[in-house]
């Protein structure tokens, strides 16, 4: 990356903007998002370790299309072991159906619906053999407490043994036609929705826009075809032992994880982690700085996460004044990181698919995201409705009173209450799902459809060439207001 006129002071996202160059990348199609890292994401989205962000459906969707989701370092051992396992058990290509029994009621339905953005339940009988399937449309207005049974629509299936058939990395034209079939049995239904069976029994679940977005994103897998996974591990505690049971449940990435982890603590922390030799990429943060990550990487860090203050649940910088405008401590880290043969994740700061774009730009081989998929079908927690009517989901920072609390809910009372007093975030802020885009897929694909683009106005095949073509320059707030679409005429 290089700039048009160098600069004078620390530059955030919004602060600086790409120029076009002669480019000969006829479509977004010729793009490459896969990272270089190690870490296996053919997309460069991770998916932040936050409680109110990462679960089980986070992950599980996520990896399906390509990005990695870090389990948060709160969650209990056999609890991670028992999410990862499942994870590793879903289909790359169709989703994992809410199912319930033609017994269930209306209302269990209702409270369910919202955990998937295609908003079906699948009726079953207690063999797994589809009976129907509801939506909301077909539950609105009806008797909460009727059966399913009663409410159920009939619906086409679609055969899994075709879709096992769909694995783009080994057979692309068979892939190619498995997939063009499940479409054709999903357009022909006014949902866009179907169940899927293997020998008669649900197996799953699959989408119009899911079998489209199947043939244009390839799934982040391990060496056995399985589903990605990471989870984070703290720098206090039994590290060791933390770190053991999280390579025994099958994790790909390791992240050792604290606010401010240029200090002691995280040095001997990930020094005992490597000490285990472990065999999937170490990640370690956060810094700011090209010395934060020459003594991570030194001691043991694959990859340095990069960022203090920028997230939206973060009030570091206005409690503490420390942290950095996020663009330029990337850009420095990333020099740094990549003197050694080394990488960096940008944790933060982005609102925008413009800013995941600059931040690539500025040399991260990936970009974290938090807050900005809390809000989503896939996130943790129930969906609500506020008095305008309005669906969003509760969000906190992961330094917030709330988050100390449940990190700490096996410590004596005394301890939890001291700890309680010292609050850099956060602890309830409401997360609008977004109408037009109410699924994490939905961000996925705007983000990755700027991300494309942008990487055709730079001439670049991949992300590293992006990295070496992009040019940047720097604007004022008019400049950054300037390119701001309007909601209404002028």
């Amino acid at each position: 990356m290089k700039f048009l006129t160098e600069p004078t002071t620390d530059l955030t996202y919004a602060d600086v903007f790409m120029v076009p160059s002669a480019s000969d990348v006829a479509s977004r199609l010729d793009v490459d998002l896969a990272t270089d890292d190690g870490t296996g994401t053919t997309i460069p989205i991770v998916v932040a370790n936050m409680t109110a962000v990462t679960g089980r459906r986070m992950v599980e969707t996520v990896a399906r299309r390509g990005a990695l989701g870090v389990l948060p370092q709160d969650v209990p051992l056999p609890v991670i072991a028992e999410v990862t396992g499942w994870v590793k058990g879903r289909h790359t290509v169709f989703e994992t159906p809410v199912r319930l029994g033609p017994g269930d009621t209306v209302v269990d339905a209702l409270h369910l619906i919202g955990k998937r953005a295609h908003g079906y339940v699948v009726v079953a009988d207690e063999s797994g053999r589809v009976l129907g399937v509801a939506g909301e449309s077909d539950l609105a207005g009806v008797d909460r407490f009727a059966s399913l049974g009663a409410v159920l629509r009939t619906s086409p299936t679609v055969d899994a043994a075709e879709l096992d058939a769909a694995d783009l990395a080994s057979d692309p034209d068979r892939a190619e036609t498995a997939l063009r079939h499940a479409f054709e049995v999903l357009n022909a239904t006014a949902s866009g929705f179907a169940p899927v069976v293997r020998d008669g029994v649900l197996a799953g679940a699959l989408t119009r826009t899911g079998v489209l977005r199947s043939g244009l994103y390839r799934p982040a897998v391990d060496a056995e075809g399985r589903l990605r996974v990471a989870a984070a591990v703290g720098i206090n505690g039994d590290v060791a032992a933390k770190t053991r049971g999280l390579l025994d449940a099958g994790v790909d990435t390791l992240v050792v994880d604290t606010a401010h982890g240029h200090q002691r603590r995280m040095i001997e922390a990930l020094r005992t982690v490597r000490s285990l030799a472990p065999h999937v990429p170490v990640v370690a943060g956060n810094v700011v700085s090209a010395g934060g990550v020459r003594d991570l990487v030194d001691a043991g860090a694959d990859i340095v996460k990069v960022g203090v203050g920028p997230g939206a649940m973060c009030t570091t910088r206005m409690m503490t004044a420390v942290g950095r405008p996020q663009f330029s401590a990337v850009l420095e880290c990333a020099d740094a990181a990549r003197a050694l043969g080394r990488h960096v994740w940008a944790d933060g700061g982005v609102r925008y698919p413009r800013d995941v774009a600059l931040a690539l730009a500025a040399g991260a081989s990936q970009v974290m995201i938090g807050s900005w998929f809390a809000g989503t079908h896939e996130s943790p927690g129930d969906l609500q409705q506020g008095a305008d009517g309005r669906l969003y989901k509760e969000s906190f920072g992961m330094a917030s009173a709330r988050a100390v609390q449940n990190r700490t809910q096996r410590e004596e009372a005394f301890e939890r209450a001291r700890k309680g007093l010292f609050e850099e975030g956060i602890s309830s802020s409401r997360m609008f799902l977004d109408p037009a885009r109410p699924g994490v897929q939905d961000l996925l694909d705007g983000i990755t459809s700027g991300v494309r683009s942008s990487m055709t106005y730079a001439g670049a095949r991949t992300l590293t060439e992006f990295r070496q073509r992009a040019v940047v320059g720097i604007q004022s707030a008019a400049g950054y207001e300037e390119g701001r679409p309007l909601a209404q005429s002028w």
